[in-house]
């Protein structure tokens, strides 16, 4: 168990990039850099006790500046979309930048994941963790408010990557914070991640209308495709006629959990029948986007000199529903002046 770090080079701004390497005392290893705070490797073991790095990604420092699929990227001010780049709290209207049919995606083309990180590490009995931190300057992507942050990843003995999110801003705000980490158990070199088998627990999920605005509606899953909440194959109706497949190009939709949000509870899971590496996710946040990789470019360049293409990989972004601060049956995002806000996802990697 322990950390250690290495040079990553520079930015196009000349600062100076860090590698993170966090290993726990069963060999597996995640590995993150303090530019994007973004999670670049994650060494799993598989039935055999053999280790794969399960997520896409890049090999370049470089790359990650340009990131247009966010391959481990810490998301924010504002995950997901925002129905025309625009949101009102109090009486002031604030303007996003409409970088996605004249919405608001991710927060715009200046995302958390392509700024520097203040770093610290900690060795604990049992955990070894990083913590990245900055200033989120009032005004910033559009937000008001100056916004601290403190994203913490965690590797544990128990085979467990933990995230926790913490903020706190000197101005009434939004706050949705997510990690777009695309995961393949099998390896991320290992081609399309449909055999995969993927169980979400949600009775629930927000239609949307062309744009990928939610309706503001639930919809039941009962009878859709989006039927997870016994463990499917991600093939399984990912090229369906339904309505909100065609809309998705495949699987893009947001989950309403059935967890209470009063702890982190388990949601959903992913299950690698070759390598028998099975992941669980746990939450208190109360919606998951489940995305598969549908946009990735046809040949594009990852880690090890391997090509990607479309579908991969498979993401679990835990999160607030989208556009939720504009949606008034939604839980909202919006965050009181000086208000702490505290949220944690698991990935948990065993064996089955």
């Amino acid at each position: 168990m322990g950390i250690s770090t290495k040079s990553f080079g520079k930015t196009s701004k000349g600062e100076e990039a860090k590698l993170y390497i966090l290993e726990n005392k069963n060999g597996m290893k995640a590995v993150f850099s303090d530019f994007g705070a973004v999670l670049v490797q994650l060494w799993v073991p598989d039935r055999n006790g053999k280790l794969a790095d399960v997520v896409l990604g890049y090999d370049t420092l470089a790359e990650y500046e340009k990131n247009p699929t966010y391959f481990g990227s810490f998301i924010g001010r504002c995950g997901n979309r925002v129905a025309n780049a625009k949101f009102t709290i109090g009486d002031k209207e604030y303007h996003l930048e409409a970088n996605e049919n004249g919405n608001c995606l991710h927060s715009g083309s200046f995302g958390y994941d392509r700024v520097m990180y203040e770093a610290e590490t900690v060795v604990e009995d049992g955990a070894v963790s990083v913590e990245f931190s900055r200033l989120s300057p009032d005004g910033e992507q559009g937000f008001p408010g100056n916004l601290d942050i403190t994203l913490t990843y965690t590797l544990t003995d128990e085979n467990e990557l933990v995230i926790d999110y913490f903020s706190v801003s000197d101005k009434d705000t939004i706050v949705n914070f997510t990690n777009h980490s695309y995961f393949n158990l099998a390896g991320h070199d290992s081609g399309l991640v449909l055999d995969q088998q993927v169980l979400i627990d949600a009775d629930c999920f927000t239609m949307t209308d062309d744009k990928l605005i939610p309706t503001g509606d639930f919809t039941e899953v009962s009878g859709t495709p989006l039927d997870f909440r016994k463990r499917k194959p991600l093939s399984d109706g990912i090229d369906s006629e339904h309505p909100a497949i065609v809309l998705g190009g495949g699987f893009d939709h947001n989950f309403a959990l059935n967890n209470t949000g009063e702890d982190v509870e388990y949601v959903a899971e992913l299950y690698d029948p070759k390598s028998g590496r099975l992941m669980e996710v746990y939450t208190n946040l109360p919606g998951m986007q489940l995305y598969s990789g549908n946009f990735i470019r046809e040949g594009l360049n990852g880690k090890g000199g391997c090509k990607y293409h479309k579908r991969d990989g498979v993401c679990f972004e835990t999160q607030f529903f989208p556009n939720a601060m504009n949606t008034d049956d939604f839980i909202s995002p919006v965050v009181k002046a000086y208000e702490e806000t505290e949220s944690t996802t698991v990935y948990k990697f065993t064996i089955e």
